[in-house]
C-alpha cells in the first residue's frame, strides 16, 4: 500500500487506465508504453496548488528537454530521435500548467512528457486547447480540473516512425495518429463535470467544441477506463455522449 501510487498521487484519485509503467512526478503522473516507446497517458491536476497559496509567482518555462532514465534504455526516447524530424517534441502535460516552481516546471520536459506532433497541430488547436482548459480551471467556481492526455495509434492506419531502430540510436518513435485529452473539473460543491476531446495529429480547423466526443468511444479507443473510481448514474451519463462546451461567460 505505501509504494502504490494511486494511493500517493493526487492526481491519481479519480483513476487511470492501465499501462506498463508508471512513472511518478511531483505534480503529474505518466502511464509508460514500452511498446509505443511514449506515454500511455499523463494525468496532472492544473497548477494544483494555486486554490492553496495564493499569487504564487511564475516562472519561464525550461526548455531543458532529456531523456527520462527511469524508462529501460530500449524502451525510452532520446533527443537525437526527434532531431531533423519535422515534428515538434510535444507536451502531453503543458509546461504552462506547471509553471509555479522551477523543478516542477523541469520535470514536463522530460521526453517521457513528449510525443512527436505535427508542428501546425502542436501550436495551433492543440494549443487553443490546453490555453482554454486553463481558462476553465481559472473560473472561480472550479477548485481543481485534472487532465488526462493519451496519445491515440488508429491499427487500421500505417503507422509513421521517427528514429531509427537499426541505427546509433536503436529505437524508433512512432507518431501518434491523433490525441484524446479528458477533462474532468470538480466544482466547490463537489461537483463534477466531464468533457473529452479527440483530435487528429495534423493542422485543425474549426471550433475546440467541433472535437468534443463521447468518453466511452475515447475509453474504446484507447484501450482502458478513464475515472474509473468515480460511480454513480452522473458520471455515466456524462460518459456516454459528448458534452456541451463550456461557457466562460457562466458558472459550470
Amino acid at each position: 500500500m505505501y509504494n502504490d501510487p494511486f494511493q500517493m498521487q493526487r492526481e491519481l484519485r479519480y483513476g487511470a487506465p492501465v499501462c506498463d509503467q508508471v512513472l511518478t512526478g511531483r505534480y503529474f503522473t505518466i502511464g509508460y508504453s514500452w511498446y509505443f516507446r511514449q506515454a500511455k497517458w499523463v494525468l496532472e491536476i492544473i497548477n494544483r496548488e494555486r486554490h492553496v497559496i495564493k499569487d504564487l509567482p511564475k516562472y519561464d518555462r525550461l526548455d531543458n528537454f532529456r531523456a527520462d532514465l527511469r524508462i529501460p534504455p530500449r524502451f525510452r526516447a532520446g533527443l537525437d530521435v526527434f532531431k531533423k524530424s519535422n515534428f515538434d517534441r510535444g507536451h502531453l502535460a503543458p509546461a504552462a500548467n506547471h509553471n509555479f516552481g522551477q523543478i516542477v516546471n523541469s520535470e514536463t520536459f522530460l521526453l517521457s512528457n513528449m510525443s512527436p506532433q505535427v508542428p501546425d497541430f502542436n501550436r495551433g488547436m492543440w494549443a487553443d486547447l490546453e490555453s482554454a482548459v486553463r481558462e476553465l480551471d481559472g473560473q472561480d467556481e472550479i477548485f481543481e480540473t485534472y487532465v488526462l492526455t493519451c496519445p491515440v495509434f488508429y491499427f487500421e492506419q500505417p503507422v509513421t516512425t521517427i528514429g531509427n531502430a537499426n541505427g546509433k540510436l536503436g529505437i524508433d518513435l512512432p507518431v501518434p495518429h491523433a490525441f484524446i485529452k479528458s477533462v474532468l473539473a470538480e466544482d466547490k460543491r463537489g461537483a463534477l463535470r466531464l468533457w473529452t476531446f479527440e483530435m487528429k495529429n495534423q493542422k485543425l480547423e474549426g471550433q475546440l467544441s467541433d472535437y468534443l466526443v463521447s468518453t466511452y468511444d475515447a475509453e474504446q479507443i484507447v484501450g482502458g477506463r478513464f475515472w474509473d473510481r468515480v460511480s454513480g448514474g452522473d458520471i455515466h451519463n456524462q460518459k456516454k455522449k459528448p458534452g456541451e462546451m463550456w461557457d466562460f461567460t457562466k458558472k459550470p
